[in-house]
Formats: structure tokens, C-alpha cells, sequence
């Protein structure tokens, strides 16, 4: 017995190794760890480390290194210890990706075979430390012609790698072991336009992990549900139904008063749900009608933004509220929502929160800045030159603001109450998935490529 405890002593000593300083169950260091779409609480900053504000992805300049990663995917980078992780769906072929701005609406009729696979690379030097092949087969639902089968971002609390494909399943991997350990199918999950059923574009929700459970927001054109399942074991613990249409946002996690409550963005219903029993907690209609930013918390207040349709708002929400918060006709405020605007909402873009601002661009890069207690707008303008889409989130860090145009180019916004574009680098691909930040270190997932920019790297 002894021998074989010291056998497993010494693999799981090797796998440590392997994966770094982070493979045991502990929280996330901010700055450091990325652990989820937009990374810590989905806020999209990494402060404590110089970021880069020049680089030149085409002549290497500040490049630390650009890794290949096959097929297509919009997934995010997620990082933790030693290990940058993205997914992919690779058909073999080079697919037709159209980006820009467009209002084509039916999804791209191709049946060809895809391999969805889990791709970590060693975030120093971009090497491949392990790859997992998730699933095979023709995708059970077609995609938006801007869109890929692997939009959902990964989720690590450390231990445990959790893995959304939509109607091809719900899949979590060991990262010590690198092993799968369950798997959930999750039925078929048909994400298009409620008003055009047959515009079927794909799922991009991502899976969020708080207090080993693994929760999920499938809001779909038949039967939409939020669930939490046991991060261990893949076991359901609790449903809820949501009357919802279809929507392409991942939830947050905030906990106030110590409990955790899980908020959605949403057309029907935006809300707040008890993370331990699944109980709604509140809730608000109103908004656009294709919802896709993500919930962002900060200093006591929940910012909820979405577009497309007749509205385009954003509400600041008190992060203790209760019951039905909708405001009444003709009003922008009442006891939980503090203030509201109703038509500079983001369509794609979450907004971020950074040095005391409230950052939200619009897809077509008109970016606005707000004071977030008071709803305040600071200034509005556009970022590049009108011609490109913004797909990708913001992230932030080192007093800087980063927007990713689909056309390539990463544009560094002085943080700040006035209006300074310091730089626009070229990625030379197309450019559809947001950031994350490491230890200074940009990660930034091209069409064809997982790329590290470092200040000082070349």
C-alpha cells in the first residue's frame, strides 16, 4: 500500500508540476488567473502588472509568441496557473467565417463533420501541454455565418475544466489528470431569432463555476432553463424554467449578504436567482430582443446593457434588490434601479468597469463612458473609422481600456474621464473573441491563432 501511495504521491507531484502553482483548489489571484469569460466575476480587469500598449502581430513586435489552433472557434482564452486553454470546432476545411456589419440572418447550411476539441498551451511559451477531443460528428445545429460551433469559453475553478458545446453537451475534464470526468447531454438547445425560428445560429453562453457548482443559462426557442450541476460529478442539483426567448448572455455570479445569487441578462427576464436552491429573487422585462452581454457587477450595483429591436438600454441595478424591479412606463428609476438609459445599449459588447468609469461601446464602435452612480455620460465617441464591427468585449488593465474591432485591430483606450486613443495594433486576422490578461500578458484568440503580447517581448 505504501509503495503504491508513493507511486500516486509522485504522479500527482509530475501533474502539479506540469500545471503549475494552481492546481489545488484554492481562489484565483487577481491579476493572475483567468478563470472564466471576462475572466474574475466576468469583470474584465487584471490590474497589478504592466500591460502592453504598442504590438505588431504581423513584423512580431511585443509578440511573445502566436500559437495555431485549428478549425473555428469565438471562445475566449481562459487562463490558470501555467496553462491558457481555449476550444475549437474543426471541420478540417477552411470554413467561411463573414464578419462586419450586416443584417444577414440565415445560418450557413453545411453538414460537414466537426471535431470539438479543448486545446491548454503553456502561457510562457505557447506549447501545447494537452488537447481533448470532446466530441465528433455533424453539429446538430447549424451556425450564424459569423459565428462558429465553439463560441461558449471555458470555466476552471483549478481542479476542474468544464467544457460548453451547446446541443453537442456539457463536458469537465481533470486538469491534473487531463481526463475527462463527465459529461452531460443537454438536449437540443435551438438559439436563433425568436421572430425568425429557422435563423438557427448556435449556442455561446458559457458556463460559470462559484462554490463547486457549475451553472448554466440555456435560453433557447423551446424550454429555456437555468441550472446548477455538482462541478465533481456533473449530477443536476436543481432547474429552474425560465420564460424566456433566446438569448447568447452568460450569467454572473455576486455574492450579497452572503448569499450567492446568479444574475441573468434576458429579454422577458432579467433577474437574479438564489445560487444554492435556483429561487428567483427578482426580475425586470424590458430591453432588446437578441440579449448577449454578460452582467457585470460593481461597488453594490448590477449593470445590465443589451440592443437589437425597439430598445437599447442600460440599467444599474441595486445588487440587493427584490421581486418585480421593472419600472413603470415613462420612468428611468424606482427603489432598485438607480438610474437607466435607454438607448445607448450594447448589442454585443459586455461593458466594463474600470478606475471609477462605466465603459460601453456599441458594435459599431461608438464607444460611451459614464459615471456608474449616477448614470452621468462623460463623453461619446467613436473608436476607428466607421467600416468595422465590435464583437469582442473590453478588457482592462495598467490604465488602459482594450477594444477589438472583427477586422483585426486592437485599440488601447487611455482610462479616464477624456477621450484618448494611444494606439491601434494590427492582430492581421479576424478578430471575434475577448481577451484575457495574465501578469501583464495580453491572450488574444484570432481567427487561425492563440497569440501572447508582452510588454518588452521582442
Amino acid at each position: 500500500m505504501l509503495v503504491g501511495q508513493l507511486r500516486l504521491s509522485a504522479w500527482t507531484a509530475l501533474c502539479l508540476c506540469l500545471l503549475g502553482a494552481h492546481a489545488v483548489a484554492q481562489e484565483p489571484r487577481p491579476g493572475v488567473d483567468w478563470p472564466q469569460f471576462r475572466g474574475l466575476h466576468a469583470r474584465g480587469v487584471a490590474d497589478g502588472f504592466d500591460a502592453p500598449t504598442r504590438w505588431n502581430a504581423e513584423t512580431g513586435e511585443n509578440i511573445l509568441w502566436s500559437t495555431p489552433i485549428p478549425g473555428l472557434g469565438h471562445s475566449s482564452p481562459i487562463v490558470w496557473g501555467a496553462l491558457v486553454c481555449v476550444t475549437t470546432s474543426d471541420s478540417g476545411q477552411d470554413d467561411e467565417l463573414k464578419v462586419g456589419l450586416y443584417g444577414d440572418i440565415a445560418p450557413v447550411a453545411d453538414e460537414t463533420p466537426q471535431q470539438w476539441r479543448v486545446h491548454c498551451l503553456d502561457k510562457l511559451t505557447g506549447a501545447e501541454r494537452w488537447t481533448a477531443v470532446a466530441k465528433q460528428g455533424v453539429p446538430l445545429i447549424p451556425r450564424h455565418p459569423k459565428s462558429t460551433h465553439a463560441n461558449s469559453t471555458l470555466a476552471t475553478d483549478g481542479i476542474h475544466l468544464v467544457a460548453m458545446f451547446g446541443s453537442e453537451g456539457l463536458y469537465a475534464y481533470d486538469l491534473a489528470t487531463r481526463r475527462e470526468i463527465w459529461s452531460v447531454d443537454l438536449g437540443l438547445l435551438e438559439s436563433g431569432f425568436f421572430s425568425a425560428p429557422t435563423a438557427l445560429w448556435g449556442f455561446a453562453a458559457s458556463p460559470i463555476i462559484h462554490d463547486e457548482i457549475v451553472v448554466i443559462q440555456a435560453d433557447v426557442l423551446n424550454g429555456s432553463f437555468l441550472a446548477a450541476f455538482d462541478v465533481a460529478t456533473g449530477d443536476e442539483i436543481w432547474r429552474a424554467q425560465r420564460d424566456e426567448v433566446p438569448t447568447w448572455s452568460t450569467p454572473t455570479v455576486h455574492v450579497v449578504d452572503g448569499r450567492a445569487q446568479i444574475v441573468v441578462n434576458g429579454f422577458r427576464h432579467i433577474g437574479g436567482y438564489d445560487l444554492a436552491t435556483g429561487r428567483e429573487l427578482w426580475r425586470m422585462t424590458g430591453g432588446g430582443d437578441i440579449p448577449t452581454p454578460t452582467p457585470v457587477v460593481d461597488d453594490g450595483l448590477i449593470f445590465v446593457t443589451n440592443a437589437h429591436g425597439l430598445a437599447a438600454p442600460i440599467y444599474a441595478i441595486r445588487e440587493g434588490a427584490s421581486g418585480d424591479i421593472t419600472p413603470t412606463e415613462g420612468t428611468r428609476s424606482n427603489d432598485h434601479v438607480v438610474w437607466s438609459q435607454g438607448r445607448d445599449g450594447a448589442y454585443m459588447q459586455t461593458p466594463v468597469v474600470y478606475d471609477g468609469l462605466l465603459y460601453n461601446c456599441r458594435d459599431n464602435g461608438v464607444l460611451s463612458v459614464y459615471e456608474p452612480r449616477t448614470g452621468r455620460r462623460l463623453y461619446q465617441e467613436r473608436i476607428g473609422r466607421g467600416g468595422s464591427g465590435f464583437s469582442a468585449s473590453p478588457v482592462a488593465a495598467d490604465g488602459k481600456v482594450y477594444f477589438s474591432s472583427e477586422d483585426g485591430s486592437v485599440f488601447v483606450v487611455q482610462a479616464g474621464p477624456d477621450f484618448e486613443v494611444v494606439a491601434e495594433n494590427p492582430m492581421g486576422e479576424t478578430l471575434m473573441a475577448t481577451p484575457a490578461l495574465s501578469e501583464g500578458v495580453l491572450y488574444i484568440r484570432t481567427r487561425a491563432h492563440l497569440v501572447a503580447i508582452r510588454r518588452g517581448a521582442a
